[in-house]
């Protein structure tokens, strides 16, 4: 059996068509016997299926894809598998004990154009976590929180139990699709309780969502302001 999975910088792609590699696993008895990463040769309706089929896959791995793609996937008796979240290595992990399932379309822009056109949520949450992430355009806590989530020049991770702050550079903000999905699962794994951030598409706030992150949307100042208001947030609790 041979399993291609959409990936984007070790993360499955919320995009089957427009992520950067396909990573191919042959599997035997249940066990990886090889893995090779491909480059997306290109998007052009119609063509990946066609071009997967090729190289013998039997299982397409995605966040999402086009009705089109389905239906070739299905002629060719390619089964694929949709809504999947996470790094590469665990979700194939996850397949080979049958535990992965097809779930909600990560990317629901319409496939037979451009860009998704996403709407920002707004939310006012107020948050008592012990564990926070900030967007913010720097990485000391005098710089300003930025106003974009999936491409923010750095996640600064604040620990309400500790007082401490990381500052880590985010590595999806130069991704050419699906950034905020991928700095989504990023931001959960990290299992912070809470986002703090200028806007954040929909389908990076169903995977936030889903870890049970909570999101303020609509932020502004610095990150060193939004630390003082959580500290009295914590002392009138």
């Amino acid at each position: 059996m041979k399993v291609a999975i959409a990936t984007e910088n070790e993360f499955v792609s919320a995009h089957f068509g427009r992520c950067s590699t396909y990573s191919l696993f042959d599997i035997t008895d249940g066990t990886i016997t090889s893995r090779l990463e491909i480059e997306n040769p290109g998007h052009q309706p119609g063509f990946l299926p066609c071009f997967l089929a090729e190289k013998g896959v039997d299982v397409v791995i995605a966040g999402g894809m086009g009705p089109r793609a389905q239906d070739l996937f299905t002629q060719n008796g390619i089964k694929h598998i949709r809504g999947v979240q996470g790094k590469v290595e665990d979700v194939i992990q996850a397949f080979l004990k049958n535990e992965l399932q097809s779930g909600d379309d990560l990317c629901s822009h319409p496939h037979d154009h451009g860009e998704c056109q996403h709407e920002t949520e707004q939310k006012d949450v107020v948050i008592q976590g012990l564990s926070v992430c900030i967007t913010a355009d720097g990485d000391t806590p005098e710089n300003a929180v930025d106003p974009r989530f999936g491409r923010a020049a750095y996640f600064q991770f604040y620990d309400a139990r500790t007082q401490s702050l990381e500052a880590v550079a985010n590595p999806f903000k130069d991704l050419n699709q699906g950034a905020g999905i991928q700095a989504a699962q990023f931001i959960a794994d990290r299992k912070v309780q809470a986002l703090i951030t200028g806007e954040c598409g929909p389908k990076a706030t169903s995977v936030l969502n889903a870890s049970g992150v909570k999101i303020v949307t609509g932020a502004a100042g610095t990150v060193e302001s939004w630390i003082r208001k959580l500290k009295m947030e914590k002392a009138d609790a």
